[in-house]
């Protein structure tokens, strides 16, 4: 919202949670549906890898012209290693957009206590109006201590306002119950949990206030210092740019491709459904079209874009075949 002076004011803000591969930023792309016509949202993503994908998963799917604008700051957890580009980055996208409402969408290993705090500062407590934060949950990953012994899924769900459990279609009987139980223990006494599949979240669920703000919130740090977005430097001569990351136990690389280097489609097919990892996104330019694919819980999926400026994939996992570089430049085109 903006006042009469065109300075930013209280706007409707909501923060997507949860782990990787559960399903946020399919999320955010059906809320995108749900904007009414007349006004102006604003997406700011951030993403545990350099590279930056799912800004311009979104974007492919989305134009300024439907009054959708995405930013997008890689590079790890947006409270402390990227901190000030976080910040500096939401300053931006508030000033150019002027929005009716602001997405935030942290990285599934990101610290989502401290994102609220950075967002409850002096300086925003005018410029947003802080509302019910959600958090997607795959209720499957219970049975995994991967998930329940780590300290950034507990606090996901700490920090929810409303829990969904993402991808009903694919539990079990008692996986909806285990979900109940378990956001009862670490949730808050108001916590709402809902269900739902394919990130279908109702437009309902982002209104409100959030009462997580009001909570206490611990320190922590990474070791970090100011650096240059990969996502944003110059592609250099030989055609592609490499970057890797890690924390919170897992690693990620990933690539940045002149949009001069034309994938064929069947190689990556292969590549991509042969690869034994936690997650991987990546938008392609391929000799049959512009693509998007997401892989999570040993799942491949594509979908079709209506641009792409140039090709990039992320990859996530606790471990890392030094294999996969050579078999990605293999897809190619010659």
């Amino acid at each position: 919202m903006s006042s009469e002076s065109g300075n930013v004011q209280a706007v409707p803000t909501n923060i997507i949670t949860g782990f990787l591969g559960v399903g946020k930023t399919s999320a955010i792309l059906h809320l995108l549906k749900c904007k009414p016509n007349d006004e102006r949202w604003a997406v700011l993503i951030n993403e545990f890898g350099e590279i930056g994908v799912d800004g311009s998963v979104v974007a492919g799917q989305h134009s300024t012209d439907e009054g959708i604008f995405i930013r997008e700051v890689p590079g790890g957890c947006m409270c402390c290693a990227a901190g000030l580009p976080m910040q500096t980055a939401l300053n931006q996208l508030l000033s150019k957009t002027k929005p009716d409402r602001l997405l935030i969408e942290p990285t599934g290993l990101g610290h989502p206590k401290e994102v609220l705090q950075a967002l409850s500062m002096e300086y925003y407590q005018e410029v947003l109006s802080l509302q019910k934060t959600i958090t997607l949950v795959d209720a499957r990953n219970l049975s995994d201590s991967r998930y329940t012994q780590h300290e950034t899924f507990n606090q996901q769900i700490a920090i929810a306002d409303t829990v969904v459990g993402n991808k009903l279609d694919l539990y079990q009987d008692t996986d909806k119950a285990n979900l109940i139980a378990y956001v009862k223990q670490r949730g808050q006494t108001n916590t709402r949990v809902i269900f739902t599949q394919h990130g279908e979240i109702p437009f309902s669920a982002l209104q409100g206030s959030t009462s997580s703000s009001q909570q206490p919130f611990p320190i922590h740090h990474h070791e970090s210092g100011s650096k240059p977005f990969v996502s944003e430097a110059a592609i250099p001569a030989c055609g592609f740019l490499k970057a890797i990351n890690q924390g919170e136990g897992y690693k990620s690389i990933g690539w940045r491709f002149s949009p001069h280097k034309v994938f064929q489609r069947e190689k990556l097919l292969v590549f991509l459904t042969g690869l034994q990892v936690e997650r991987m996104k990546a938008v392609f330019i391929t000799e049959a079209g512009f693509f998007a694919y997401n892989l999570a819980n040993d799942t491949l999926t594509e979908i079709g874009l209506d641009e792409c400026l140039e090709s990039r994939i992320e990859i996530i996992s606790d471990r890392l075949d030094n294999a996969i570089e050579p078999q990605l430049m293999a897809c190619i085109a010659d």
